[in-house]
């Protein structure tokens, strides 16, 4: 017990240590300490929940790979550093993706929620037209392999929130509704993160991006120890 309280509370210490450094306006320090959030969720998770899930598994590992790589960026060349990194986080949230998706029932989907899937979709393509209008601004030509880097990471992240909502709409239990406001935390912290890196380089908009991506991992570990609710109206859907 005593050795459990210690390990969990190494994730509130780099929490503080990275806003401590934020006040004392040392951002590449916050930065690197910050990365070192998700390697430490990652542990925990493979040390307290037991009904472990292999697309969470892997969506910790990558996500956590990738952040690792933060401490050794100036060690590793740009392109490498770039693609390699960017590319474990696509593939964390494409796992995070199946986990979602094996979950729900397609066919259900596709009959009783086509008005919310065009919707979706709308609000998906216009989202990333703003986001990759930002990013344009910051690389030389559209057909470069940044630019598809981008496009490629923020349509997974846009389509892994929309699948973890219509995965909500359907099950309406609380493991889809933990996974829904996860995912929506994700999002939430790369779009804030987007604005930090190319728009302004506010110590408050580091914080708050953090902030939602230790929520959350926070979530995604909480889901993981609740039980799918095999309820009454799950079942009837399934039928049909």
């Amino acid at each position: 017990m005593y050795k459990s309280r210690v390990l969990m509370s190494f994730v509130p210490l780099i929490y503080i240590a990275f806003i401590v450094c934020l006040l004392f306006d040392k951002a590449a320090l916050a930065y690197k300490v910050s990365s070192l959030l998700s390697p430490a969720i990652t542990i925990l998770y493979f040390l307290f929940v037991k009904k472990k899930t292999i697309p969470v598994s892997l969506f910790l590992i990558f996500f956590s790979t990738s952040d690792i790589m933060v401490l050794f960026a100036r060690y590793i060349p740009y392109e490498i550093n770039y693609f390699l990194g960017n590319g474990l986080y696509v593939a964390a949230y494409i796992a995070l993706l199946f986990e979602i998706c094996r979950r729900m029932c397609i066919t259900h989907i596709l009959r009783n929620l086509k008005i919310h899937l065009v919707v979706l979709t709308a609000l998906n393509v216009y989202i990333v037209y703003v986001l990759q209008h930002v990013v344009t601004e910051h690389i030389v030509s559209t057909m470069t392999g940044e630019y598809i880097m981008e496009l490629t990471y923020n349509i997974v992240m846009l389509v892994l929130l929309s699948s973890s909502l219509l995965n909500y709409f359907h099950k309406d239990d609380k493991k889809s509704l933990l996974l829904f406001i996860g995912s929506l935390c994700i999002v939430f912290a790369e779009v804030i993160g987007v604005a930090y890196m190319y728009i302004a380089n506010e110590g408050l908009l580091n914080f708050i991006s953090t902030t939602l991506y230790l929520l959350a991992f926070y979530i995604l570990f909480w889901q993981s120890k609740v039980k799918q609710e095999n309820n009454a109206k799950t079942l009837l859907v399934e039928e049909f």
